[in-house]
């Protein structure tokens, strides 16, 4: 009886993963040629490996096609369990190259408390630091996954608002937040960044604790596509659901968020014996901004395409693969 059980439990367990946008990978990814038919990487074996949630998959997918195409004998990890599994795969040599953010590797992995806002800054303490782990960071992409926070178009037009300071000139009614249980007891979270913009946490002419609503990630977005129970809502910057929902990403002026730039991070042992690979990876990177991961990711999440498809037609669209 055990085998029809553990399949029936596996089915439900995809079925959770996927109400909570996580996709399945199922370690294979599309095959595909450099366009002018190179194979620069020829000779090379590379295992890819990635988080378990959305973007991670995909960029993992994008790299694995894309180191394919140039040559390299590719194996797909991608889809780890937990942040730390793919994490030290690489730390441990069982993986090769995976994408991380500056912020995270900044603040979980090497235990530093302080706010760099700039992101070249950043990124060039996290390299420096992390070298002496056996991880080569290569210069972060045009895109930024950090924490943000997102109104309804019509919401930010009729309060015009286009900054995070723009919400302390609101009366104290309007001054409403949808978050996730995490992001209020984070220490770079809700009451650190509302001290920061002048209106504290709990106080009256702040921002009363009555105005904060805590709720699941994934209701938060459509809570604020809503306006209701809140006018502003808690977002990753990246995630599909701000175009799909027709939110309104408001700018932090004051810098108050770590910034989480993706980067490429490729193990000392695999970076000295294919250098290549920072050459071939930095067009990829490049070209995935913002807008760009939020279209890629809302076709996993929202279109349901298959993030190994998504990956090989952005690569051919952009010329990179033929």
């Amino acid at each position: 009886m055990r085998k029809p059980v553990l399949a029936v439990f596996t089915a439900m367990l995809m079925v959770v993963l996927a109400g909570c946008g996580l996709v399945s990978s199922s370690g294979t990814f599309r095959e595909a040629f450099l366009v002018d038919g190179s194979t620069p990487l020829e000779g090379t074996t590379i295992r890819v490996t990635s988080k378990n949630f959305t973007e991670s998959v995909l960029l993992g997918k994008i790299t694995a096609t894309y180191l394919g195409a140039a040559g390299a004998a590719v194996e797909d990890l991608t889809n780890a369990p937990g942040s730390m599994s793919s994490r030290q795969a690489l730390l441990n040599g069982d993986a090769d190259i995976l994408w991380e953010y500056t912020g995270t590797a900044w603040q979980t992995y090497l235990g530093e408390t302080e706010t760099i806002s700039d992101p070249n800054e950043l990124w060039q303490r996290v390299r420096d630091a992390d070298r002496a782990n056996g991880a080569e960071w290569l210069p972060p992409a045009s895109f930024n996954n950090t924490y943000a926070f997102a109104a309804s178009a019509p919401t930010a037009k009729r309060l015009n608002v286009t900054t995070m300071s723009d919400i302390a000139k609101l009366p104290v009614s309007e001054r409403t937040f949808c978050i996730n249980d995490e992001f209020l007891s984070r220490a770079d979270g809700m009451i650190p960044m509302l001290k920061a913009y002048g209106i504290p946490l709990g106080t009256p002419n702040g921002v009363p604790k009555d105005n904060v609503t805590v709720m699941d990630s994934g209701v938060v977005y459509t809570s604020t596509a809503k306006s209701e129970p809140c006018n502003f809502g808690m977002v990753y910057s990246t995630d599909g659901r701000i175009k799909n929902l027709d939110l309104t990403v408001l700018e932090d002026d004051r810098k108050f968020f770590l910034p989480y730039s993706g980067c490429v991070v490729v193990s000392t042992k695999l970076y000295e014996q294919a250098p290549e690979i920072a050459e071939l990876m930095a067009p990829v990177s490049a070209k995935l901004t913002d807008a760009t991961m939020q279209e890629l990711n809302g076709r996993i999440d929202i279109d349901g395409e298959d993030p190994a498809d998504v990956a090989y037609d952005w690569l051919q669209a952009e010329g990179f693969i033929a």
